[in-house]
C-alpha cells in the first residue's frame, strides 16, 4: 500500500508525495513545477482511489504530465504544418512496435532529469515507475520495429509526414514458457488504458465490407449495401529529439454504431444477434494477424488491411480537400504534389484500388485521371523474397468482400498486360507471371506483390543484396518495362532508442570522447573512435560500460527464468522471430555440440575453454509447428546444460521469454556476440544486427540483408563470417536433391545426441527430419543447415579465441560502433525524403 511504500531516504512515498502542491504546470521543465504538474494529474486525472500513488500511480501521473508537453508541441507543429501547406507523407503500415513510451518521451524532449529529480521528491524512482509501462503490442518483428525507427526520424528530421496502423487491443500475443513449449495468451497492454493516446471523436470515417456493385444509367458505378463499420481515430504523439516537431501516429479503431443494436432483439432475449455487428467491429481490431487456416480467418486478415487502407485514405483525401477549400480553383492533379503514400510491405497494398474507387465513385474522376494520380502518389517497399510472404489473395473471397476493388483491379491488370503487349511484344512469354490475376482454375489469386509494383512510381528494396535479388531475379521482368522504378533503401534504427536511452553508459563514454552530443543526430560521427581504438583508457572504460550492461542483464534473466548467469562469461545473443531461415535450429545445434564436447572433457580441458551463455528468444507463430519445436528444444536444452554441474560454469543456454522491445533493451546492450545466421538471400536486411553492432557486439553470420553492408563498414575483420553465398544457394539445393550432399561428423553428432534422449522424452524427429533426406515437402534441408554447419563451427572456434585476447576483443567492438554511423534511421528517411516521397523539412520555429 502507498501508506506503507518508502521512498529512497526511507520516508514513505505517500508522505512525500502529500507534501508537494497540486498545481498544473502543463510545460514544466524544473523538477519543483514538474513534481506538482504530475501530482495535479494524480488528483485531477483520477484513474485510480483517491490516496493511493505507488509506482502504478506515478506512472500513469508521470505520462500525463509528460503529454501535457507533447501535446502543445503537437498542436503548434500541425499549426505549422496548416500554415506551410507542404507535401506530406503517410505511411501505412499493419504493424509499429513502439517500445515504452515514457524514457523515449523524455529522452527526446531532453527533460529526463526534470522527472528523475520529480519523482524522488514524490517518493519515486524514475527507472521503477518506468518499469510499470506495458509495451504497445501493436506489431510483432523487424517490419513493426522499423516503422517505429522510421516514426522517430520523420520526427527528428522536422519531415511533414503521419503513420497510419491498427489499434490492436490484444496484439499477437504475450509468450508464455511452460513445460510443453510456448504458450500463447492475449496481451494485456489494454487493461487499463494508454496515457499516450487522444481519441479524436471528430474523425470518423465508413468502411464497408461485401455489398454490390450498382450501375447508373450514365456508365457510373457504386459500391452499396453490406456492412458498414465506423473507424474512430486514436493519435499517439511522435516527439523528435531536442525539436518541437511532434508527429502522429495514427491508430484506427472499429466500432459499431448505437444504431446497429436491435433494441427488440435484444429485448426478445436474442442478445448475440442483437449485437451481432458490434461483435464484428471489436474483432477486426482484436489480433494482430489472426490465423488464417480457415475461410473466416482469410476474411478477417482481408478484412483488416481494408479498414487501414480505406479509413487512412478518406482521412488523406479529407486533409487534401480542406486545405484548398476557399481556394479559387484546384484540380486533382495537384494531389501527388501534397500527399505520398508509402506502403510498408504488401498488407496496405488494397490502397491502390480504394485510392481509384474514392477518385472515380466518389469524386467523379475519369479512369485515367485517376490512375495517373494514384500512380504517382503511392509508393511500395518490399520487405521480403520468401514466396510464403508474397500475399496472395483468392479471387473469390475478394469479389466477396471487396467486389468494386476487384473490377478495378481487373481493369488495371487488363490495361497493363494490354500495355505491355502494345510497347514490348519480347515479353509475351513472361506475362503469366507478370499478371496480377493469376486466374489458375484451381486456385485463382490475386498477386499483391504485382499490383504494388505496377501500381507504384517507386519500389524500394531495404538492403543493397536485396534490391539486387529484386531487380536480378523476384522484379526482373518489370525492371526491364520500367528501369528507374526499382530502388534500394538499406534500412536504419534510431540511434536515440538504440544507444543513447537504452545504453547510457556506453552513450557517455562516446560523447565524452568524441568531444560532442552530436552523434546522436549525426550518427556518421562514430568515424571518430576508429583514431582511438587501441587506446587503453578507452578500452577500460568500454569495458566497464560493457559490463555494467552485462550485470543489468544477468539479474533480468535470473527475475524472468531463474536461471543465474556469469557476467564474466561471452553473452552469445541471438533475438528475433522463430523462423526456420533464420535458423534458430543451426544456433542450438552448435550449443548441443559444444555441450557434448565439454562433457567429454577431463576438468582441466574444460578449464582452458571460453565460458559462455547462450541467449535465444523470439516468439514463434502459433500454427508455425516446427518454430514452436525450436523454441521447445531449446528450453530442454537449457533445463539439461544449467543443471549439470559438471559444465554449468562454462556453457549456459538459456530461453529469454516474450521477446519483446524493452527486453531487447536490455539483451543488445548487454550482448557481446550476436548470431544474424539466415540462409543467405532470405533475409531482405535485418535491423537487429544494426543494433547489435551499434551497441559493440561483435557479429557471427552469413553474408545476407544488411550483413553485407556492416561488414563493408565496420571491416571484414572485425565480422565473423560462415556460409555459403545468395548466389551459391540454388546449385546447393540442386546438388542435394541430386544426392551430392556429405554431411559433416559433427553435424550427425549433435542431431544423434538429440536422438538418444539426452534432452528429455519429447519426440523430436518430425523437427529432425525436416533436414534429412534428399527433397519432398518438409525434408532435404531447405535452409542449409547441414551444410554451413561446419564452417558455422569453425566461425565459433574463431570467436572463442578472439574472446580470449581482451585487447583484441575490445578493439573490435570499438571498430564495430565507431563503423555503424551508415545504419541510422535518419540517413535512410533522409534518402526516403530526397529521393521517393519529395518532401522537405518543416521545422516549427523556435521562440
Amino acid at each position: 500500500m502507498a501508506t506503507v511504500a518508502e521512498g529512497a531516504n526511507g520516508t514513505s512515498a505517500t508522505a512525500k508525495f502529500e507534501k508537494i502542491p497540486a498545481i498544473a504546470h502543463p510545460l514544466a521543465e524544473v523538477p519543483a513545477e514538474v513534481a506538482a504538474n504530475i501530482n495535479y494529474h494524480a488528483k485531477y486525472s483520477p484513474h485510480f482511489s483517491p490516496f493511493k500513488f505507488e509506482p502504478e500511480q506515478a506512472y500513469y501521473a508521470s505520462a500525463e504530465s509528460v503529454r501535457d508537453r507533447l501535446v502543445q508541441q503537437w498542436n503548434e507543429t500541425y499549426l505549422q504544418f496548416h500554415k506551410v501547406d507542404p507535401k506530406q507523407t503517410y505511411y501505412l503500415s499493419m504493424e509499429y512496435l513502439q517500445g515504452r513510451a515514457l524514457t523515449n518521451a523524455i529522452g527526446n524532449l531532453n527533460i529526463q532529469d526534470a522527472y528523475a529529480d520529480a519523482l524522488n521528491k514524490l517518493g519515486h524512482d524514475l527507472e521503477e515507475v518506468v518499469e510499470q509501462e506495458k509495451d504497445a503490442a501493436l506489431g510483432n518483428g523487424g517490419l513493426g520495429r522499423l516503422a517505429s525507427c522510421f516514426l522517430d526520424s520523420m520526427a527528428t528530421l522536422n519531415l511533414p509526414a503521419w503513420g497510419y496502423g491498427l489499434r490492436y487491443k490484444y496484439g499477437l500475443f504475450k509468450q508464455l514458457i511452460t513445460k510443453e513449449g510456448q504458450k500463447e495468451i492475449a496481451e494485456d497492454w489494454l487493461e487499463k488504458f494508454s496515457p499516450w493516446e487522444v481519441v479524436r471523436h471528430d474523425v470518423v470515417f465508413p468502411v464497408r465490407f461485401f455489398g454490390r456493385v450498382e450501375v447508373y444509367p450514365d456508365g457510373s458505378r457504386k459500391w452499396v449495401e453490406g456492412e458498414v463499420f465506423q473507424a474512430l481515430a486514436y493519435d499517439v504523439p511522435i516527439p523528435g529529439y531536442k525539436t518541437k516537431n511532434t508527429i502522429s501516429l495514427r491508430l484506427w479503431e472499429a466500432k459499431a454504431s448505437s444504431g446497429d443494436f436491435n433494441l427488440f432483439q435484444f429485448n426478445d432475449g436474442q442478445y448475440e444477434s442483437a449485437a451481432q455487428l458490434h461483435s464484428q467491429a471489436q474483432q477486426i481490431c482484436a489480433v494482430l494477424y489472426p490465423g488464417d487456416a480457415t475461410e473466416s480467418g482469410k476474411l478477417l486478415r482481408l478484412k483488416q488491411q481494408f479498414f487501414l487502407c480505406s479509413a487512412s485514405l478518406q482521412d488523406i483525401i479529407q486533409r487534401f480537400k480542406e486545405r484548398k477549400n476557399g481556394k479559387d480553383t484546384w484540380q486533382w492533379s495537384e494531389f501527388p504534389s501534397k500527399v505520398a503514400v508509402q506502403l510498408n510491405d504488401t498488407h496496405p497494398t488494397l490502397a491502390i484500388p480504394e485510392l481509384m474507387r474514392l477518385l472515380m465513385d466518389v469524386e467523379g474522376l475519369g479512369w485515367d485521371e485517376a490512375w495517373d494520380v494514384t500512380t504517382r502518389t503511392i509508393a511500395y517497399t518490399n520487405h521480403t523474397v520468401l514466396p510464403e510472404a508474397l500475399e496472395k489473395w483468392s479471387q473469390a473471397v475478394m469479389w466477396k468482400l471487396l467486389p468494386r476493388h476487384m473490377e478495378i483491379i481487373d481493369e488495371i491488370d487488363k490495361r497493363f498486360l494490354e500495355m505491355v503487349r502494345v510497347t514490348r511484344p519480347d515479353l509475351e512469354s513472361k506475362l503469366p507471371n507478370m499478371c496480377i490475376l493469376d486466374n489458375n482454375p484451381e486456385k485463382p489469386v490475386v498477386r499483391m506483390a504485382n499490383l504494388c509494383v505496377v501500381s507504384a512510381h517507386t519500389v524500394n528494396g531495404v538492403a543493397q543484396l536485396h534490391s539486387d535479388i529484386l531487380k536480378a531475379e523476384l522484379f526482373a521482368d518489370y525492371v526491364s518495362v520500367w528501369p528507374s522504378k526499382l530502388q534500394n533503401k538499406t534500412n536504419g534504427i534510431t540511434p536515440r532508442r538504440w544507444l543513447r536511452f537504452c545504453n547510457p553508459e556506453l552513450s557517455n563514454i562516446i560523447t565524452k570522447w568524441l568531444k560532442s552530443e552530436q552523434w546522436v543526430t549525426n550518427l556518421d560521427l562514430l568515424v571518430g573512435l576508429r583514431q582511438f581504438a587501441d587506446n587503453a583508457d578507452l578500452q577500460e572504460e568500454w569495458a566497464s560500460a560493457k559490463m555494467a550492461s552485462k550485470q543489468r542483464l544477468a539479474q533480468y534473466i535470473l527475475r524472468v527464468t531463474g536461471v543465474r548467469i556469469d557476467p564474466n562469461s561471452l553473452f552469445d545473443i541471438q533475438v528475433k522471430r522463430i523462423h526456420e531461415y533464420k535458423r534458430q535450429l543451426m544456433n542450438i545445434l552448435g550449443a548441443i555440440y559444444r555441450y557434448k564436447k565439454l562433457k567429454e572433457m577431463s576438468p582441466d580441458e574444460r578449464k582452458n575453454t571460453t565460458p559462455r551463455t547462450i541467449m535465444i528468444g523470439g516468439k514463434a507463430f502459433a500454427t508455425y509447428t516446427n518454430a514452436k519445436r525450436i523454441v521447445k528444444l531449446v528450453n530442454d536444452v537449457g533445463d539439461v546444460v544449467n543443471t549439470d554441474p559438471e559444465v554449468n560454469s562454462y556453457l549456459k543456454v538459456v530461453f529469454v521469454p516474450n521477446y519483446n522491445v524493452s527486453v531487447a533493451e536490455l539483451l543488445i546492450p548487454g550482448s557481446e556476440l550476436s548470431q544474424h545466421i539466415s540462409t543467405a538471400g532470405m533475409e531482405a536486411s535485418g535491423t537487429s544486427n544494426m543494433k547489435f553492432s551499434l551497441n559493440g557486439c561483435l557479429i557471427i553470420g552469413t553474408l545476407d540483408g544488411a550483413n553485407v553492408e556492416i561488414r563493408e563498414e565496420i571491416g571484414e575483420e572485425n565480422f565473423f563470417l560462415f556460409g555459403a553465398t545468395a548466389d551459391q544457394v540454388p546449385k546447393l539445393r540442386q546438388d542435394r536433391e541430386n544426392g551430392l550432399f556429405k554431411p559433416d561428423p559433427r553435424f550427425e553428432e549433435a542431431k544423434q545426441f538429440i536422438r538418444s534422449g539426452a534432452f528429455g522424452s519429447y519426440d523430436y524427429n518430425p523437427l529432425l527430419d525436416s533436414l534429412e533426406g534428399n527433397s519432398g515437402y518438409g525434408r532435404g534441408d531447405y535452409f542449409l543447415v547441414g551444410h554451413d554447419f561446419p564452417s558455422y563451427m569453425d566461425a565459433q572456434e574463431s570467436v572463442d579465441a578472439a574472446y580470449k585476447d581482451r585487447k583484441k576483443w575490445l578493439k573490435m567492438s570499438i571498430l564495430s560502433t565507431a563503423g555503424s554511423g551508415k545504419f541510422s534511421s535518419d540517413r535512410t528517411i533522409s534518402q526516403y525524403a530526397k529521393e521517393i516521397w519529395n518532401i522537405e523539412e518543416c521545422r516549427v520555429p523556435s521562440l
